[in-house]
């Protein structure tokens, strides 16, 4: 059993509200759960103290036992300073530009620098 710690929407529509709750990894996102971790409330103003709230004992109790959490309530917990921040992924492949826009990119950037070389050479 993989114990994730991840965010579980409650609210209505257009007003989410979430339960942080730790879960077996193959629960769906809103199904059963072993217990509420906290709550994170997206709807209110970034420094209002009822935005994000952990249940600090007992986030170290799951962490402690091997929980891992999702991305996004790891970006919570590293600001709350309960673990060390994620190192963010590089850019995938997929979000790359294609083939053909790469192409024109490389041979813009070759005019580019030659028109260069040839200002340099001309002023000299």
């Amino acid at each position: 059993m993989a114990l994730r710690i991840r965010l579980n929407r409650r609210g209505a529509k257009k007003r989410p509200h979430y339960r942080i709750v730790v879960t077996d990894s193959a629960n769906p996102r809103d199904g059963r759960f072993i217990q509420q971790l906290g709550f994170y409330n997206p709807m209110v103003p970034r420094d209002h103290p009822e935005r994000l709230r952990f249940y600090e004992e007992r986030v170290r109790h799951w962490l402690d036992k091997g929980a891992v959490p999702s991305d996004r309530v790891a970006k919570f917990l590293a600001e709350e300073g309960y673990m060390k921040p994620r190192q963010r992924a590089e850019q995938t492949k997929k979000s790359q530009p294609k083939a053909k826009a790469q192409a024109r990119m490389r041979e813009r950037e070759e005019a580019a620098r030659r028109a260069a070389e040839a200002e340099e050479g001309a002023t000299e």
